[in-house]
């Protein structure tokens, strides 16, 4: 084929984790056969933030302009509108073009493959990104559920190209689905249907790359719990060496569309030598494979390890499975007309600077906040860092209505103010912010901290999401 394929990539896992042993003490058991432990999104996360974060980490690494990328591809089961195109919220987040193509798959674990495929049929530099958080039932099949996502960087003369693509397809309903009704996942719980269905589908996907199993080097399969990988590569169709390269189910959880891809960044940075393997499955009876050959020096995959502990009730309320989330009185209601004129600002991508003197204001509205003067300001790109020059605690009962949920989830909660430099040095903004991704006590006045894309809060049942800050490690 083409040398199109990878040339970089980016894995987000949340920062709290859950261990397998916390769920069997409160359950008696866990139903999540190889798993260690689960990756347990914070409050203010979802597969739009986690896109964002891993998509992020894929552009630094392949050092690209955010304006060179001509198109994104997302997939997720778990979009936190039912019905509304997300790959906007990404193009603005990250600063990508107004030009950008946007494509949206879904509907099953597989979606990451479609996501990936589109990206390298497509012309240009493509971001493919895969992000999920699925849910389901408390007592059962939510032990093995977690989150994370990947994105990567698909374009000509890249490091990893693709060599093949295959797939199969034989109707397998009631393997895995949520109903229309639902945010949970199940199944039929048939054990020997759903086995077979996965394992056979998968393998002539696998077999229609016409690989040789011993020169497989690495691969990432289909992989809901850490059992299911070893059955479809068994039978000499993958060795169990390569296999381990690419499991990531045992520290993330099931991470729906977002695993095998987790799984792929694994495989292309591991030292070995062979063709990598990609294999996903998709419920209802689909199956897609890919083979690829080079590597990727990176680190990536790293960002499964050392997650930080959560008990399991904390994890719960994390998930926003143990809170009712009402607000009662009113709050800021600002109009989305007003929200949306202002996002630049509100992802603290720029800050406003004065014609007349040249200061940085932010948001950048209004007077200048140096020599007062009513102007219209120039937009001035931000670092994406910045340094804490104040910081509070907001306690339980004194958050304003809409942080409300946010607090039930999280606890107390930090707001800063964090002063930002220029992305060109010159000068520097004071911006209002939260804090995430911390204990907020830990957090000092002078602490360097780093942007991170949160959903900041649910208005009239649609999502807001802007900048909050998080200490640089």
């Amino acid at each position: 084929m083409s040398d199109r394929g990878i040339a970089a990539a980016g894995v987000y896992v949340p920062r709290g984790c859950v261990s397998a042993d916390e769920v069997a003490e409160a359950w008696g058991t866990f139903d999540g056969r190889g798993i260690d432990s689960t990756a347990v999104p914070a409050g203010d996360e979802d597969a739009v933030t986690m896109a964002v974060a891993a998509a992020r980490r894929a552009l630094d690494n392949a050092d690209a302009d955010p304006a060179s990328v001509d198109a994104v591809a997302l997939a997720t089961t778990t979009p936190p509108l039912a019905e509304e195109e997300l790959v906007p919220r990404l193009v603005r987040a990250l600063g990508l073009s107004r030009e950008t193509r946007a494509w949206h798959h879904g509907q099953s674990t597989a979606a990451g493959a479609d996501a990936l495929e589109t990206a390298l049929n497509a012309e240009g530099t493509v971001l493919a990104v895969a992000a999920d958080a699925p849910t389901g039932d408390l007592a059962d099949g939510d032990h093995a559920l977690g989150a994370g996502a990947a994105a990567f960087v698909v374009g000509d003369g890249a490091p990893v190209s693709v060599e093949g693509v295959a797939a199969a397809t034989d109707e397998s309903p009631g393997v895995r689905f949520r109903e229309a009704d639902s945010d949970e996942v199940t199944s039929l719980d048939i054990t020997g249907y759903e086995r077979a269905a996965v394992r056979e589908t998968t393998r002539s996907a696998i077999a229609g790359l016409g690989l040789d199993a011993d020169d497989i080097g690495a691969a990432s399969l289909h992989q809901p719990n850490g059992s299911m990988p070893y059955r479809i590569a068994g039978e000499g169709v993958v060795s169990d060496e390569a296999v381990a390269e690419g499991i990531v189910v045992d520290r993330i959880g099931d991470a729906g569309a977002a695993t095998v891809p987790v799984g792929l960044v694994a495989a292309v940075e591991s030292d070995t030598d062979g063709p990598v393997l990609a294999a996903f499955f998709g419920s209802g009876g689909s199956a897609v494979a890919f083979a690829f050959s080079g590597r990727l020096d990176g680190n990536e995959a790293a960002a499964v390890d050392g997650g930080e502990a959560v008990s399991y009730v904390e994890s719960l309320r994390k998930r926003g499975r143990i809170v009712d989330g009402e607000v009662a009185g009113g709050g800021a209601n600002v109009s989305l007309p007003t929200w949306r004129r202002t996002l630049d600002s509100r992802y603290a991508l720029t800050a406003g600077r004065c014609p007349e003197c040249g200061a940085l204001s932010f948001p950048g509205e209004g007077a200048c906040d140096e020599c007062f003067e009513r102007v219209e300001f120039e937009r001035a790109p931000l670092s994406p860092e910045g340094t804490v020059v104040a910081r509070t605690i907001i306690g339980q009962g004194g958050a304003p209505p809409e942080f409300v949920e946010l607090q039930e989830r999280e606890g107390a909660y930090g707001a800063v103010l964090v002063r930002v430099d220029a992305a060109d040095g010159d000068g520097s903004a004071l911006m209002p912010a939260q804090l995430t991704d911390c204990d907020p006590e830990s957090v000092e006045v002078g602490d360097a901290v780093r942007r991170a894309v949160r959903r900041i809060y649910v208005q009239e049942g649609v999502p807001r999401y802007g900048a909050k800050f998080a200490p640089v490690e």
